[in-house]
């Protein structure tokens, strides 16, 4: 059994919550909003997961400091927007060396900085925090399901194998499969950009695009976050993994998808401040638009449907002309040209 600390009452937070305690773990939830930590206390249900009963051993504290204290592992389940300043109060009840299970998903807009790098550097402000091990717990998961203890698969990364294997050890159960990857930054590129694909394909559903225009947007799309994140030095092989292709699939497609219902809702003509306040949660896909824009800007990395959604979220523009705009686009082949003079080198060879 091991002690475990969860920073963060919402839904990710609560389902992981109750799987680590169904696995035999003691656990204990903070959160900074109180009424959430309340409700989930004395009704044992949490609003935005019906069917999940929290079992009574699950315990709760309005305490910072005993959320942190002396525990195996600390799970941060924050919303991006919020991960520095919660750090920045918890570094003080966090002792060095600690292992922590980071869940959130984004890239910090004035820094480019993952939610890992963000830990690490707050963390580290008091620079009596150097040796703290943060491995990014990302992939297909939506909360809903695993609250239903429904077969989940996920990535635990870090470029500190042991505490990726430590958390793989603690997260592993017969509902959940925790794979490892030592491509932290992959890891996290992918689950905080595969929410701004997800919202251009809610809003392509929403104006009465198909199948055949989804699927696009989500292969092209995992096309743009792999150009971007190999230029970053990321594995090409995560975007084609579990926390890349996989966690694009199930955000793109899915009823329980903040970022794809947002989308559709835009889609439909609601506002963006409209379409947040339907879906009732955070939709992080919005969060890590700047950042994308930004990314590739710096790395110089061509992202057309990232730009398309900007113009559209930030910029007024009218989904339908932007879809226009993008099936208008200079003709391309699919690979690049130094893939396709490999390939006729490689056949040329072949036929000696």
């Amino acid at each position: 059994m091991k002690k475990i600390g969860v920073l963060g009452a919402g839904t990710i937070g609560m389902s992981l919550a109750r799987m680590l305690y169904n696995s035999g773990h003691d656990v204990l939830v903070w959160s900074a909003v109180e009424a959430e930590l309340v409700a989930c206390e004395t009704t044992r249900k949490h609003k935005n997961l019906p069917g999940m009963v929290i079992p009574d051993g699950v315990r709760f504290t309005r305490s910072l400091e005993e959320v942190c204290t002396d525990k195996d592992v600390l799970m941060f389940a924050i919303p991006s927007v919020f991960i520095r300043s919660t750090a920045a109060k918890a570094r003080d009840y966090i002792v060095d060396g600690q292992i922590i299970a980071d869940v959130g998903k984004g890239v910090e807009e004035s820094t480019f900085m993952t939610m890992s790098q963000i830990l690490e550097d707050e963390l580290n402000k008091d620079g009596k925090h150097g040796n703290v091990k943060v491995v990014a717990l990302s992939g297909p998961t939506h909360a809903e399901e695993i609250a239903l203890d429904m077969p989940t698969t996920i990535v635990a990364a870090s470029e500190d194998m042991d505490a990726a294997k430590y958390v793989q050890d603690v997260f592993t159960n017969t509902c959940m499969r925790v794979y490892t990857n030592a491509d932290v930054i992959g890891v996290e590129l992918c689950g905080a950009m595969k929410n701004v694909i997800a919202l251009a394909c809610g809003i392509a559903n929403g104006i009465g695009c198909g199948d055949n225009a989804k699927a696009a947007l989500i292969t092209r799309g995992m096309a743009e976050i792999s150009r971007l994140g190999t230029k970053m030095g990321c594995m090409e092989q995560t975007f084609t993994g579990l926390a890349g292709i996989g966690d694009l699939i199930v955000t793109a497609t899915s009823m329980h998808s903040r970022n794809n219902r947002c989308g559709n809702l835009i889609g439909q003509g609601k506002s963006v401040e409209e379409a947040v306040k339907e879906v009732g949660q955070v939709v992080e896909g919005l969060n890590a638009l700047p950042a994308a824009m930004a990314l590739s800007k710096k790395y110089d990395v061509e992202m057309p449907i990232t730009m398309a959604l900007d113009s559209i979220v930030n910029r007024g523009a009218n989904p339908i002309d932007v879809v226009e705009k993008l099936m208008s686009r200079a003709k391309k082949s699919e690979v690049s040209e130094d893939v396709l003079i490999q390939f006729f080198e490689k056949k040329k060879a072949e036929r000696k």
